[in-house]
């Protein structure tokens, strides 16, 4: 069965079931805002003779040096990583400072009219690069990036997600597009970014701007690169909120579909070093010498009060928070799910209505952000303010904005303000009554749709931080309403930053850890495990998280945990589809040739038969890179015999090593006469001998548990009888997707309708 084909192949027919019915069982998907091929990763480890002679050969001496470039690896990540969060920190922090001070000083002087124009054009201008260098540059970079990154740990690579290019695009896009007030977050962008990092340090560089390190290049298979990939995702997540034991959470609970406890240790390491590095940057910049940056961004929220005790009369309120924000959450995704859809129908209209549409949702925004606090009304500024007020300048919780002297604007104070400072804001303590009912809820619901809407731009953005503010003001919402004596407004912010993130991106443990860390708060530890369990719960049984329904979107073929149950009902053999190409065990190079270039199959299995074997037998199989080596090194056979032993000798481990993500050789690049083609090739010392098999009888949902669980890209479906051919067929993650199984089997897909309407008799 086939798992990689060419875009033109299928582009056509995709992107119109894109707008329906995503159609998982296709190798494109949408990856960042362009449509690409998609291909299934080698995560199994080809033990055939050449491997084993190469790993016999090795010394003590080049197994430490294995061992220990893992560990040097995982440290350099973490620098690298969390140098370029306070690098987007610092430039986010002195962008929109500059921008937010030198509007403040156009209304201080009474030039409201342009105030609002250096204010929307600024934005509008930051917003065209970030959209431009995305959509010419790096495609790749759109969105947040972790469903890319999640569906390259469960097994899916697509070109260009980790180039260096698009590395440099996500960095510099996020800090433009951050700067131009878009409702758009730093975290999703920056566990993409450490995914670049770790990706290029794990193949030794970029080899197409030749930055490559010889000495890196230790790591030759798939398996060793996602273990390095998981590090830098988690290295982002601690590098975004200064969260190391949140990032190694997030990591093994959403990112990672494989986990064992070395890369535990590994993960841990990189994320504590970026909580060194930047503890020793921010308290440089707490001197005063990063400019703006030195009062949101980075540093911790604080929400931490002496007097934070609560008691049973506090955990229905809490309870009741946790349940709406689960329904929230789950309202939030089916809107953002319809958005990015529509979305989809704009950008198959070319790349000049990506960037329009990138640049109205700016000037809308803008318009909302420099006008609605004109629609508040200003409060006195209280006697035992903690701090000067008015607040005059880029930060405070007392924004003067347009009120007379001795008044603020409670409402500017949230809106027109970074995402981080809003976020300290709402999470303060003793500001209970610094904010409104109304402004509150006013910015609440501007939060909820303007990240919605700005999600899906053709500019690297992210949906952390967006979440947390639309949480943290229904949180001080509710809490203001009900005037708890035990809770101030600002854990009930907390809390419900938790609840609204529970229920849309449905992590529990991570991100738990994760507001602790950010908020330096463990009196909330119990509050928040049960807002995030019942939030979690309650959105579960509407739709799933926010990271799996735009996988699902876009396109990728992630295989899940649970099994459904229709897969119990059928066995492997009901799935396997052909044509099936085999090679025997020394093959004709000119049938080798045909079949690489009639077929875009990755693996092939080896078959050997008479004289080689008395009967048909399965010897092993063979990957499409090696055999593609073996032509390009032109090893070939005027007879049809075996190998002799000083063949192995000519090669080398590196020519067989993986190529970088998203490369590879092709078929059509190697040039052969016609003499080479009437030679042989022996593929027995090539050949996986011990591939993983499975008997035709057994289940599809037993099947899918061993190919996700041991990171598969094939395995071999032998026949039960003896009397039959030794291969029934070839399963692949394409025959595990459900509209490919549901595509052979239809009546599964109506037996599972009239179930699912019998649990729900209004859906009748």
């Amino acid at each position: 069965m086939p798992d990689s084909t060419t875009e033109d192949s299928v582009a056509v027919a995709l992107l119109p079931s894109l707008r329906h019915a995503t159609n998982s069982s296709s190798q494109v998907a949408i990856v960042g805002s362009n449509l690409c091929p998609v291909e299934s990763l080698d995560y199994e480890i080809a033990e055939n003779d050449f491997f084993k002679q190469d790993w016999r050969a090795r010394s003590k001496t080049q197994i430490f040096q294995y061992v220990f470039m893992k560990w040097l690896l995982c440290f350099f990540v973490g620098i690298i990583v969390s140098l370029i969060g306070f690098t987007n920190n610092l430039a986010v922090e002195n962008l929109a400072g500059v921008k937010f001070v030198v509007t403040s000083n156009m209304m201080l002087a009474g030039r409201y009219s342009m105030g609002f124009f250096v204010f929307t054009v600024t934005n509008l201008l930051l917003t065209l690069f970030a959209s431009v260098i995305t959509a010419f540059v790096a495609p790749a970079a759109a969105g947040s990036g972790i469903p890319e990154v999640k569906a390259y740990l469960n097994g899916v690579d697509a070109p260009e997600i980790f180039s260096l290019r698009t590395l440099l695009v996500k960095i510099i896009g996020n800090i433009s597009a951050v700067s131009g007030s878009l409702l758009i977050g730093k975290a999703g962008p920056m566990v993409h970014t450490g995914a670049c990092v770790a990706s290029i340090l794990g193949q030794g560089g970029s080899k197409r701007y030749g930055l490559t390190w010889r000495w890196l290049r230790y790591f030759n298979n798939d398996r060793d690169r996602r273990d390095l990939v998981t590090c830098g995702s988690a290295a982002g997540i601690a590098a975004s909120f200064r969260a190391p034991v949140g990032g190694v959470l997030f990591a093994l609970e959403e990112m990672s579909s494989w986990w064992r406890s070395a890369l535990l240790w590994r993960i841990f390491f990189s994320t504590a070093v970026v909580a060194i590095v930047l503890r020793a940057l921010i308290d440089v910049c707490l001197s005063g010498k990063c400019g703006l940056f030195g009062k949101g961004g980075l540093i911790v929220f604080d929400v931490y009060s002496e007097n934070a005790s609560y008691h049973l009369g506090d955990v229905l309120p809490v309870l009741l928070l946790g349940f709406v924000g689960g329904i929230l959450g789950s309202i939030y995704n089916f809107l953002l799910e319809k958005v990015l859809r529509a979305y989809n129908y704009i950008y198959e209209k070319g790349v000049a209505w990506k960037i329009i549409l990138a640049c109205a949702i700016s000037i809308f925004t803008s318009c909302l952000l420099f006008g609605l606090p004109f629609l508040a009304s200003c409060q006195p500024c209280p006697a035992d303010a903690l701090e000067e007020c008015p607040t005059i300048g880029r930060s405070g919780n007392f924004k003067k904005y347009q009120c007379p002297p001795g008044h603020y604007n409670d409402l500017a104070s949230l809106i027109f303000n970074t995402n981080d400072d809003a976020i300290k804001n709402l999470f303060s303590k003793n500001t209970d009554f610094e904010f409104h009912y109304l402004s509150v809820l006013v910015f609440f619901i501007t939060c909820f749709f303007l990240s919605i809407l700005s999600y899906g731009i053709v500019a690297p953005a992210g949906l952390f931080v967006p979440v947390i503010v639309t949480g943290a003001s229904y949180g001080r919402f509710v809490g203001m309403l009900l005037g708890s004596k035990n809770l101030n407004d600002g854990l009930y912010a907390v809390l419900g930053a938790a609840s609204f993130l529970g229920g849309s991106m449905r992590m529990t443990v991570s991100l738990c850890v994760i507001l602790l860390e950010l908020t330096n708060n463990l009196l909330l530890l119990p509050m928040m495990m049960v807002v995030l369990l019942i939030s979690k719960t309650v959105a579960d049984a509407f739709n799933a998280n926010i990271y799996n329904l735009i996988m699902k979107i876009k396109g990728f073929p992630y295989l899940h945990s649970h099994v459904e149950p229709y897969m119990r009902q059928l066995t492997v053999g009901d799935v396997v589809t052909g044509p099936l190409q085999v090679f025997k065990g020394i093959e004709k190079i000119e049938t080798i040739v045909h079949v690489l270039k009639t077929t875009n199959h990755n693996g092939f299995p080896v078959v050997d038969g008479p004289p080689l074997a008395p009967a048909s037998v399965l010897y092993g199989l063979i990957l499409r890179d090696h055999i593609l080596t073996l032509l390009k090194n032109r090893v070939f056979l005027s007879s049809p015999v075996a190998f002799d032993s000083n063949t192995l000798a000519q090669f080398k481990a590196d020519e067989f090593a993986k190529k970088g993500s998203g490369r590879g050789d092709r078929i059509e690049d190697v040039e052969l006469s016609e003499e080479e083609l009437n030679m042989y090739l022996d593929l027995h010392p090539f050949s996986n001998a011990s591939p993983y098999t499975v008997l035709e009888t057994m289940s599809l949902a037993k099947a899918l548990v061993l190919f996700r669980e041991v990171g598969l890209r094939h395995i071999l479906v032998i026949p039960k009888s003896s009397n039959r051919p030794p291969l029934v067929g070839i399963l692949t993650r394409h025959d595990f997707m459900p509209e490919h199984i549901l595509g052979l089997r239809p009546t599964l897909s109506r037996s599972r309708w009239k179930r699912l309407r019998i649990r729900l008799p209004f859906l009748s």
